[in-house]
């Protein structure tokens, strides 16, 4: 039976360090998923509100599709500016592409950022919002342990009527490869099956890690809108709620590579929320490869098939830990 890493987190797959900055006053936060020297990369948008930073760039047309940090935000469009502190520092450590001798160097930071706006913490920032302070201070925090829960970009999400939070979870697949998933859980959609305790991703579960609770019968014919769910009230926004993912793998991966894996990973958001990529939500995901091992060129498609529906289990499990820790 495959198991998770050690850590069971997106960390599991080498290199890659993750850091979490919190405002209690704002009650938002911020979470930046660092690699080191830049590994391919590719991101798939479905939500129907979202709101994201150099998603063009990774286009596999494009010429910069590598991505050196991905930065994920409450605060709506105001934590967009998270970005700008994690690439003023990743150019301060000489991350980026020398696109000129005399230039400082051009790190590529992609962002997405969830709304967090309408929660009780005190959101009079004026003219200077905390969130490019809050990216700087997850960059120095970066490593390979870290909270899940309320914390980071996850510190004041919400999944449906039920605190949302950061989740991470991974997998071993054998044969050195290792898959893992972040998401910052904020969704319009419930988390949970009709009985409000099972989630629905309890048949992807291990080892207990969200609670162990598996249905006490079958679900039946389901409510297209749950209860638990914000839409069942009629009080969504259009942009108000969002799903925020990366999926990273240690494989050689070329970009095309990475948008079909993370293609494959929106599965998982399928698998854990019900209703999903609705018109309220921005849900983004990002995929990245460190390019470790090489999948060769018999049987690649299979492995890389292999290797998006792996990514699509984990990060179901990674939605379903978020809120379990959230609410612990």
């Amino acid at each position: 039976m495959l198991r998770p890493g050690p850590l069971n987190l997106l960390t599991d797959v080498p290199g890659l360090l993750v850091g979490n900055a919190t405002d209690e006053i704002a009650r938002s936060g911020v979470t930046v998923v660092r690699f080191p020297g830049g590994w391919a990369a590719g991101v798939d948008v479905r939500g129907g509100g979202p709101g994201t930073r150099e998603t063009e760039a990774l286009s596999s047309e494009n010429g910069y599709a590598r991505l050196h940090a991905a930065v994920f935000s409450g605060g709506s469009v105001f934590g967009l500016g998270a970005a700008d502190g994690v690439t003023a520092a990743l150019s301060n450590a000489g991350e980026g592409f020398a696109v000129h001798p005399a230039a400082p160097r051009a790190p590529i930071v992609a962002g997405a950022v969830l709304y967090d706006l309408s929660n009780d913490g005190d959101k009079g920032w004026g003219l200077e919002p905390p969130y490019r302070r809050l990216g700087l201070e997850a960059f120095a925090a970066a490593g390979q342990d870290f909270a899940l829960g309320s914390v980071g970009a996850g510190r004041g999400a919400r999944a449906g009527l039920v605190k949302g939070g950061l989740g991470s979870a991974s997998l071993d697949l054998g044969d050195g490869l290792v898959v893992g998933a972040l998401a910052a859980v904020n969704p319009v959609g419930s988390v949970y099956m009709p009985d409000g305790e099972t989630f629905w991703a309890w048949p992807f579960e291990i080892g207990g890690e969200y609670g162990g609770r598996t249905p006490s019968g079958p679900a039946g014919a389901v409510e297209p809108m749950p209860a638990d769910s914000r839409l069942a009230g009629k009080g969504a926004a259009l942009g108000a709620n969002t799903t925020l993912a990366v999926v990273a793998v240690n494989a050689a991966l070329d970009a095309g590579e990475c948008k079909r894996l993370a293609m494959m990973a929106q599965d998982g958001l399928s698998r854990a929320i019900r209703p999903v990529h609705t018109p309220f939500d921005g849900d983004v995901v990002f995929a990245a490869a460190s390019g470790a091992i090489d999948l060769g060129d018999e049987g690649r498609q299979h492995r890389l098939a292999r290797l998006g529906s792996a990514a699509g289990d984990c990060l179901a499990r990674a939605i379903a830990r978020g809120v379990y820790a959230a609410r612990a």
